[in-house]
C-alpha cells in the first residue's frame, strides 16, 4: 500500500486544506518516500499545486505522469536521484534544487536547463544567462554541426527512390555516427552533448519528410573566450570557479611574442647530421602552444600567493560508461593536481577549474585516480572514478568526485605520504609510499550506498631510504613494483600469495657515476616506464637521464642470489646540468615521449619512436650518443603586477593519453597548460 493517502496530502498541505485542487504549497519531506510511492492518479487531482518539498526522501527517479500542470517549485534535495530528464513534464517550473543526489552531475544541470525553459534558479544558483547560453548558443552550434554532418557524409547515400527498410538503415547509422564525431564544449559536457546532439538529429530526421534537408549548414567553429566562460557549474561556480585567477589578466600577462610556436632546435653548428635533421622535423611535428596559465591552489585564495609549490597532476580515466566513456571522447580533458592546501580538477581545453578541494591543515603532495564498480539502487552496478588524495599528514582522502564527497580517510602513515598510486589490474589497491621508508599496499575497499567502507593494509615493502617515486612493472603489476628512493633504485616482489607481509627489497639497482665506475648511492627523482620494459629514471647524476631495461637488469637475479644487479643502460637522454632534486619526469607510452622539467621553467620533451624498436630486441644495442631533446618548450613572460616572474622551476609535467594536453606544475603556484598544435 502506497504511504501517500488523500489524508496525508491534505495533512501536508501548507496551510491545511479541505480539498486537494485548493493545494497550492505541498511538504512531503523526510518520509522514505521512494518512487513507487508517487501515486499519478492521486497527484493528477493536485492541479493549482505550486510548491512542492520531496526533499529527504528514497527517490531514485520521477514518473513520467505526475501532472501538475501549475509547479513552480520543486526540492528534490537529499535523494537518490539518478536521472533528470522526467522533470521536463513541468514545463512552469522557476525555482528547482536537487543537491545532495550523488548519482547526478553537471550533465543533469545542463539537461534541465535546456527542458524547463522557464528555469530561473537551480539549486539556489541564480542560470538565466547560462540557461540562456545552452538553449540558444549552444543549441545553434550543435544544430550546424549535425546538419553538416548529415549534408558531408549521409545525405548522397539515399537514393532518389528509397524503402522504408533503407530510411531506417541510414537512420540507425547516422545518429551512431553523428553521436561519435560531433564535438563541441569541455569533455566534461560530453554525456550532455551526446544527448542533445541525438536529440537534434531525431529532430532534423522527422522534421525534413524524406530526409530532404532544407537547413543550410554553418562552418564547425570553436567556443570562443565568452562561451567558455558560460559553461560553468551552477552548482560549484560561485565556490570554486571565482576563486582561481586566471593568470593573463589581470595578474599577469604573457608577452605575445612568446606565444609562438615553440621550435627549438636542440643541435648546432652549421653541419646536421641525418639524426639532427630528423630531431628537428620531429620538432615542427610537436610545436605546443600555451593554452592557460591558472593560479588556483593560492593559500586562503591570495592572489599574492607566488610561493605555493605544485606537486602532482593526473588525468582523469574514461569511465566504461556515462558521461566521459563514450567515442566521442578519444582522451579525458579533465586533470586533477595538487600542491598547497588543495587538489583541483581543471579542463584543459577551457582552463575551467570544476571543482576544488581544500584541507586547511594539509600540503598535498600526490594524487591518483581509480574506477570502481559501486552498487547503487535496485542492486544496479555503476562505475565511478574515485580519486585519492595524500600529502604531509599522511592521510590518504578518498573522493567521488561526480558526488563531490570525500567520503573518507585512510590514516596512512604517521609521516608524510611522498606519492601514491593505484594499481591497473585490482581497481581497490592503493601503494602509498611515505617519508617513515615504507610503501604500504591498501586495499581501500568499494564503498556502499552509505558510503561506508573498510579499508585493510595488505602489505608493507620496506626501505632503506625515502621513496620518492614508485612504478609498478606493466608485464607484472601484480607482482614486481619499482621505487626510486633518496638512496638508490630498489625492486620488491608483491605478489599477495605470499605469507610475509613485510618485506625487504628484492634487488637494488646500480648506474654508471661520474668517475665512469657504477654505483647504488643515488637519489633517483624520477622513475616512469616508457614501455612493457624501457624504464627512465634520473637522477644518477646531473645532465642525464638514462634509459634502461627492466627484463635484462632484472633477469640476471635468475642467475644466482645477488641483491645488487647493474642497470642495463639502452640510452641516456640530454638534460639540464642543474643538481636540484625533485625535478620528476613522465611518460606518454602510447607516442613514445619523455617529458622532463628544468630549473629554468623549460619543459624537455624527448620523440623516441625512432629508438623503441632497437631497444626491443633481445640484444638490442645501447645509443653511442646522448639523446637531444626534439623539443624545449621556453616558459613564456610572465609579468605579475608589472614584474617578471623569475625563478620559475617545474616539479611536475605530465601529459594527457594521447598526448593533446600538457600541464606544467610549477614552483610558483602557476599551472600552465599547453596543447599541441
Amino acid at each position: 500500500m502506497s504511504k501517500i493517502t488523500t489524508e496525508l496530502l491534505l495533512e501536508r498541505a501548507v496551510p491545511r486544506s479541505t480539498r486537494l485542487r485548493k493545494i497550492e504549497t505541498l511538504n512531503l519531506s523526510k518520509l522514505q518516500l521512494k518512487t513507487g510511492d508517487l501515486d499519478p492518479r492521486l497527484f493528477s487531482r493536485l492541479r493549482h499545486l505550486q510548491k512542492l518539498d520531496l526533499s529527504d526522501n528514497l527517490l531514485d527517479k520521477f514518473p513520467n505522469s505526475l501532472t501538475l500542470p501549475d509547479l513552480r517549485v520543486l526540492n528534490c534535495n537529499n535523494n537518490k536521484l539518478e536521472d533528470v530528464t522526467a522533470l521536463k513534464q513541468f514545463p512552469l517550473l522557476e525555482e528547482l534544487t536537487y543537491e545532495n543526489n550523488v548519482y547526478l552531475t553537471l550533465n543533469d544541470d545542463y539537461k534541465v536547463m535546456f527542458l524547463l525553459q522557464n528555469l530561473r534558479l537551480l539549486n539556489g544558483k541564480d542560470i538565466t544567462k547560462l540557461a540562456n547560453h545552452v538553449r540558444r548558443v549552444n543549441s545553434r552550434k550543435l544544430t550546424s554541426k549535425v546538419t553538416a554532418h548529415w549534408e558531408k557524409f549521409f545525405r548522397d547515400q539515399l537514393p532518389e527512390k528509397y524503402t522504408a527498410e533503407q530510411v531506417k538503415s541510414i537512420k540507425k547509422k547516422f545518429l551512431k555516427s553523428v553521436q561519435t564525431n560531433v564535438v563541441y564544449g569541455p569533455s566534461s559536457l560530453s554525456e550532455f552533448t551526446r544527448w542533445r546532439v541525438k536529440m537534434i538529429a531525431e529532430e532534423l530526421l522527422a522534421c525534413s519528410l524524406g530526409l530532404d534537408l532544407s537547413t543550410d549548414p554553418e562552418p564547425e567553429e570553436t567556443m570562443d573566450e565568452n562561451e567558455e566562460e558560460s559553461t560553468e557549474s551552477p552548482r560549484e561556480a560561485a565556490e570554486d570557479v571565482d576563486q582561481v585567477v586566471y593568470i593573463y589578466d589581470p595578474l599577469v600577462t604573457v608577452t605575445p611574442s612568446k606565444r609562438k610556436r615553440n621550435h627549438s632546435k636542440p643541435g648546432s653548428g652549421s653541419k646536421r647530421s641525418k639524426t639532427q635533421a630528423n630531431t628537428e622535423e620531429e620538432a615542427e611535428d610537436v610545436s605546443a602552444e600555451p593554452l592557460h596559465f591558472l593560479q588556483c591552489h593560492s593559500k586562503g585564495n591570495s592572489r599574492e600567493d607566488f610561493k605555493t609549490q605544485l606537486w602532482s597532476c593526473v588525468f582523469e580515466p574514461l569511465l566504461d560508461c556515462g558521461a566521459r566513456k563514450d567515442p566521442i571522447v578519444s582522451s579525458s580533458r579533465t586533470v586533477a593536481t595538487c600542491g598547497g592546501e588543495s587538489v583541483c580538477l581543471i579542463d584543459c581545453e577551457t582552463g575551467t577549474v570544476l571543482k576544488k578541494y581544500k584541507v586547511a591543515t594539509e600540503e598535498f603532495f600526490s594524487v591518483a585516480w581509480t574506477t570502481l564498480t559501486m552498487v547503487i539502487s535496485d542492486s544496479r552496478k555503476k562505475s565511478h572514478n574515485i580519486l585519492a588524495a595524500a600529502g604531509r599528514r599522511g592521510i590518504v582522502k578518498l573522493i567521488h568526485v561526480a558526488a563531490d564527497f570525500c567520503y573518507g580517510e585512510i590514516k596512512a602513515h604517521k609521516k608524510p605520504i611522498a606519492t601514491v598510486c593505484f594499481s591497473p589490474t585490482q581497481e581497490t589497491h592503493l601503494f602509498t609510499a611515505s617519508y617513515d621508508k615504507r610503501i604500504a599496499l591498501w586495499d581501500i575497499g568499494i564503498p556502499d550506498c552509505d558510503y561506508n567502507f573498510k579499508a585493510s593494509q595488505l602489505l608493507v615493502l620496506e626501505a632503506l631510504s625515502i621513496p620518492l617515486r614508485i612504478a609498478l612493472v606493466p608485464t607484472c603489476p601484480d607482482q614486481y613494483l619499482l621505487a626510486g628512493c633518496e638512496g638508490g633504485c630498489f625492486a620488491w616482489n608483491i605478489k599477495l600469495d605470499k605469507e610475509q607481509k613485510s618485506r625487504p627489497f628484492e634487488a637494488i639497482f646500480q648506474f654508471p657515476d661520474e668517475d665512469g665506475g657504477m654505483t647504488t648511492s643515488h637519489r633517483v627523482d624520477g622513475l616512469a616506464f616508457l614501455n612493457d620494459d624501457v624504464v627512465v629514471s634520473k637522477s644518477s647524476k646531473p645532465g642525464c637521464i638514462y634509459l634502461w631495461s627492466w627484463s635484462r637488469s632484472f633477469d640476471t637475479k635468475g642467475k644466482g642470489c645477488q641483491r645488487t644487479l647493474s642497470a642495463v643502460i639502452l640510452a641516456e637522454l640530454e638534460w639540464s646540468p642543474t643538481d636540484l632534486s625533485y625535478l620528476t619526469l613522465s611518460t606518454c607510452p602510447a607516442k613514445n615521449y619523455v617529458f622532463c622539467g628544468d630549473e629554468k621553467g623549460s619543459v624537455w620533451m624527448y620523440n623516441l619512436s625512432n629508438y623503441t624498436t632497437a631497444w626491443t630486441s633481445p640484444k638490442g644495442k645501447r645509443s653511442d650518443r646522448r639523446i637531444p631533446p626534439t623539443q624545449i618548450l621556453k616558459w613564456p613572460e610572465l609579468r605579475e603586477n608589472g614584474e617578471q616572474l623569475t625563478e620559475v622551476l617545474i616539479n611536475n609535467v605530465v601529459s594527457d593519453p594521447t598526448f593533446t594536453y600538457l600541464v606544467v606544475l610549477t614552483s610558483v603556484n602557476i599551472t600552465a597548460i599547453w596543447k599541441k598544435s
